[in-house]
């Protein structure tokens, strides 16, 4: 048993839990779940750390699933597998990899566990494609009441627990819909903030998976778009040396020395992305899927996300842009944008309609006030929107205001109440976000 004080990856939370526990079973789980309840106190399950919000915040139990990791079962004829909730999505392509399978879609991050990524909403980017937890078909959870439950896609809980917060019970154990293995021909071209922001709704319909970067007090912006390829195909494109330089060399250590300058003198930041902007260029490559989706990102942030209407982007950029301008925030990160096909899920962010997604980030050594009023500005202009905060980033919604977003949100407190009676997972998010 630990006692240590626990601060998330990007440095946004903090909290020092009463014990932190390593189960290695569902029953060791229960057992956890059980005796808190009995004692009293809370748990929280914790991964990797890589949220931004207060989700894994907690002064009761926590509840570390690394030992927890590794593929369960292979059901090679319905291309699912089933994965311990603690395995970390970077491990799973070389668990799949004998099995000619992959995830359908990823985000460009993948240290979370595939039970944080899921509970929280992670994402990808592609119009035919919905979030990690839209891939999840069945799943293990042990409930408040200490109860090990398995969930099949004809349970309608399952649309509750697939993204559901941490707020039902603690993920042992979840099986995906996988695809057969494929490969990706990365296009990545440098253009201006209008035609990315004007030519996106167009973009996103015409490739597989695209997403733009904006980098604000500049008119510069790198537009990424993917084309899925038949089979794991072998790479093809710039060479190691050219890949270190782009995605080490310049995306993360030039980068934080620059992010680093900015910090310590903000007037300086519009001439660093200028100078950010200008070092862009464009590639072509081909690579397996998962090394196309995912980046190297060292550079440590503070972000926050929201989902809006797709429709409404372009308009909803050009709103950021002025403000940004008006506002005269020093912003060194780029404005990153996305999309994510509608699900049903009762907590998607993408439930009911199809969704773009407008993410911004500062350095996590800039000036926490001028920080806040950045962000804060930004929820403004995404909420009249109708926005949906990502769970795992950082919002001010509560309870009232979400649950004017999502048609289903009753409906999730109705599971909630029935898998967690007595609150044995709550911790001030989530009193905030769902209500008591």
């Amino acid at each position: 048993m630990l006692s240590v004080t626990w601060r998330n990856w990007g440095g946004t939370e903090v909290c020092a839990p009463s014990a932190t526990l390593c189960p290695t079973s569902a029953d060791d789980v229960a057992a956890i779940v059980v005796r808190a309840a009995d004692d009293g106190t809370t748990v929280k399950a914790v991964g990797s750390g890589h949220s931004f919000s207060g989700a894994a915040v907690t002064s009761g139990v926590h509840v570390d699933l690394s030992a927890l990791r590794g593929l369960t079962g292979v059901d090679a004829d319905a291309r699912t597998v089933s994965l311990a909730a603690g395995t970390r999505l970077h491990e799973i392509p070389d668990l799949l990899a004998p099995h000619r399978l992959a995830m359908a879609n990823l985000g460009d991050i993948d240290r979370q566990t595939v039970a944080g990524a899921t509970s929280t909403g992670t994402h990808g980017t592609g119009l035919q494609f919905g979030g990690i937890s839209t891939q999840i078909v069945g799943a293990t959870l042990v409930t408040g009441t200490g109860d090990v439950v398995r969930l099949s896609s004809d349970d309608v809980e399952l649309d509750a627990v697939a993204l559901g917060l941490g707020a039902l019970g603690i993920l042992t154990d979840i099986t995906l819909r996988c695809v057969p293995a494929f490969g990706l021909r990365a296009v990545e071209t440098t253009g201006s903030a209008d035609d990315a922001i004007d030519g996106f709704l167009h973009r996103v319909a015409a490739h597989d998976h695209h997403e733009f970067y904006w980098f604000p007090h500049t008119d510069c912006a790198l537009l990424k778009a993917n084309t899925r390829l038949d089979g794991d195909l072998p790479p093809d494109g710039p060479g190691r040396l050219r890949r270190y330089v782009d995605d080490e060399l310049l995306s993360n250590k030039v980068f934080r020395a620059l992010c680093e300058v900015g910090a310590r003198a903000p007037w300086a930041v519009p001439g660093i992305a200028h100078l950010s902007g200008r070092a862009l260029s464009g590639r072509t490559f081909t690579d397996s899927s998962t090394r196309v989706f995912v980046s190297s990102r060292t550079v440590r942030f503070h972000e926050m996300e929201y989902a809006i209407p797709l429709d409404s982007v372009p308009d909803a950029m050009r709103e950021i842009r002025a403000m940004i301008a008006r506002r005269r925030h020093r912003v060194s990160f780029p404005v990153e944008v996305r999309a994510a096909a509608a699900d049903d899920l009762m907590l998607s962010t993408a439930t009911g309609r199809n969704s773009g997604y407008i993410a911004v980030h500062r350095y996590h050594r800039d000036d926490p006030t001028d920080s806040a009023a950045y962000f804060r500005d930004v929820e403004q202009i995404l909420t009249a929107y109708d926005g949906r905060p990502h769970w795992g980033k950082m919002h001010t919604r509560d309870a009232e205001q979400l649950r004017a977003g999502y048609p289903r949100f009753d409906e999730f407190l109705t599971v909630r109440d029935r898998f967690d009676p007595g609150r044995v997972f709550a911790n001030p998010y989530l009193t905030r976000t769902l209500g008591v």
